[in-house]
Order: structure tokens, then sequence, then C-alpha cells
């Protein structure tokens, strides 16, 4: 969108409009299209500086930074903090009806820091996720929502939660967005997390809990 004044005229290209603007009006009706032209550019500008959103064939880079505390139906009291780096593979063209139009995104995750919080000590894990399925939904804003689902293993110093095991698997359900800036894009989400170990140990209470999690990352086109 852009409006535009030249040669005694105002001209808008989004809606081919060309109409003269004499001299003689009034300073308030050339204040008003002023104030129309500045708004044209604000809206244009965001969209030429904004980074490139997933597109087909493209590629995910980020880093991410989660917490949050456990939610009924496992083990209480315990909190949670981690940290990782994503790298995904946009692999389709936006696919599905009308809203719920998007694009499939296939990424894996490193977390070189999980602590667990538990009442009877703190444990320092690590992790890798190899599955994580995401839906970018296609949107032409600034503001790019998905939804996703992944699951990894965890390995810690201490039992999680206490007198299990060291060894966890997690799954995760995630609804965020993507907020495309001029260089980087900024991601905020709500990820509701449980951890098991699957049977490893007699003891298997479990732990649920909802985290928050913020990231920051690029999109790269396909090459």
């Amino acid at each position: 969108m852009s409006l535009s004044e030249s040669a005694g005229f105002l001209y808008c290209d989004d809606f081919d409009v060309l109409e003269p603007m004499p001299t003689s009006a009034p300073r308030a009706v050339l204040d008003v299209r002023r104030v129309c032209l500045l708004f044209c550019l604000l809206l244009s500008t965001p969209l030429a500086l904004a980074q490139q959103g997933p597109e087909d064939g493209g590629r995910e880079i980020q880093v991410w930074t989660g917490g949050g505390y456990t939610v009924p139906g496992g083990t209480k009291n315990t909190g949670v903090w981690n940290l990782g780096l994503r790298y995904g593979w946009v692999l389709t063209r936006p696919l599905g009806p009308g809203s719920l139009k998007g694009r499939f995104e296939y990424a894996v995750d490193a977390v070189p820091m999980f602590l667990i919080f538990q009442p009877a000590n703190t444990a320092y894990g690590v992790g890798f996720n190899p599955i994580d399925l995401k839906w970018n939904f296609a949107t032409r804003s600034l503001v790019v929502p998905y939804l996703e689902l992944d699951g990894g293993t965890l390995f810690t110093n201490h039992n999680v939660p206490t007198r299990t095991n060291t060894v966890n698997f997690t799954t995760s359900g995630v609804f965020g967005v993507h907020l495309l800036r001029p260089r980087y894009n900024w991601s905020v989400e709500a990820r509701y997390m449980h951890i098991s170990n699957a049977g490893l140990s007699n003891f298997n209470p479990g732990i649920n809990t909802f985290q928050v999690r913020l990231g920051i990352g690029r999109f790269f086109a396909k090459r």
C-alpha cells in the first residue's frame, strides 16, 4: 500500500485513485491527506522489513528457553527450566482448507540444560528431541501461529521423580506464535509436557508441567 502527492494529485496505488488536490484546499483537508499518506507508509514498511517466515523447502534455526511448574496428574511441587537449540525443515507448501491451511515442518531439538527442581534435590539433565512435528499456519501477517507435538529423551544426575529413574522420556503439546521482525523472529508458546520413565522403574508417577517458552531464531528460504 502507498499514497503519494505528485503534481497536485493524491495517489494511493491500492485503490487506483487519482484525484486533484487543489492548492487552495483548506489546510485541515491537506493535513488529513498527509495523515493518510503517513498511515499508508506505516502499514507498508513493516511488511517490507519483516524477516522471511516459513517457506516451502526452507530451514529454521532457533535458540529457546522455557520453564514452568507441575499441574495435576502426577508428581507435585516440582519446577522445571530448560534451554535448547532447534533446527527445522519446512517440508510442504501450504496445505489444508481455509483458516487451517499451513505448512508442515519437521525439527529436532538439542537440550544441553534441563533443571528439575524437586523437594528432595535439584536434578541436572540433558536431552534430545528427535521428533518435533510442527504445523505453521499460512498467514500474510507478521504473526504466524503454530501447533506442535514433540517427543524425546531426558538423562539426569538424580532420579526424576525421586526414587524412580535417571532416564526419562518427554512428550509435549504446544500452541505458539512466531513474531516476524526485520532480522530475526521471536516465538512465544504455551507447552504442556509429560515426563515419564515408560516403565524402566517399577515406580512411575510421572511429572506433568505447564511451561512458557521463548525463542529467537531465523527462517531461511530454500536455496
